[in-house]
């Protein structure tokens, strides 16, 4: 298998059971299943935390490290959200809504998301954070402070991950 980047009108499209599309040079393209999508969600998921962390920690103690971390719950929760957001952004994008209304509804989305998963971790013994620290929380599950993140990422993953997700090919057949 080979992939391939195919740009055009169905790219927003969340159909991965489709039929595979012919093209002018004869192999057959077909998008990424919904398992090869959620593993790329969870790669950027996990990549963005750990890139956020560094960054954070960069600013606040100096360490040039860059260390970052995360925890292996992350590859679900951020997976699973970008899979849903995947289908928000659909429904919002056939409404016809505007950018800044979309980004509100994926950032609001994202603290759902975030408080939800939270708790149940935290049912579990198993939440990796708490924001009790930070001045606009709500039972250390969500914070404020990170909602310009948030939107960032909600931006980020609008306009470049899924779109960019929703693109790629899959050559079927033959190989080289």
């Amino acid at each position: 298998m080979k992939w391939r980047d195919k740009p055009g009108p169905g790219s927003s499209s969340t159909n991965d059971n489709g039929p595979a599309e012919p093209t002018a040079h004869g192999p057959k393209l077909r998008p990424l299943s919904a398992l090869a999508r959620f593993y790329v969600y969870a790669l950027h998921g996990c990549l963005c935390e750990v890139a956020f962390t560094a960054a954070c920690d960069w600013y606040d103690t100096g360490d040039r490290r860059l260390a970052g971390h995360s925890s292996l719950w992350a590859l679900p929760m951020y997976a699973s959200a970008l899979c849903l957001m995947e289908r928000l952004r659909a429904g919002l994008l056939v409404r016809r809504w505007p950018l800044a209304p979309r980004l509100a509804a994926h950032t609001l989305f994202i603290y759902l998301w975030e408080f939800s998963w939270g708790l149940g971790l935290r049912l579990l013994g198993a939440c990796p954070w708490d924001y009790s620290g930070h001045r606009y929380h709500l039972a250390g599950l969500v914070t404020l402070e990170y909602a310009m993140p948030w939107a960032v990422a909600a931006l980020i993953a609008e306009k470049h991950v899924i779109q960019n997700t929703l693109r790629v090919r899959l050559e079927l057949g033959g190989g080289t």
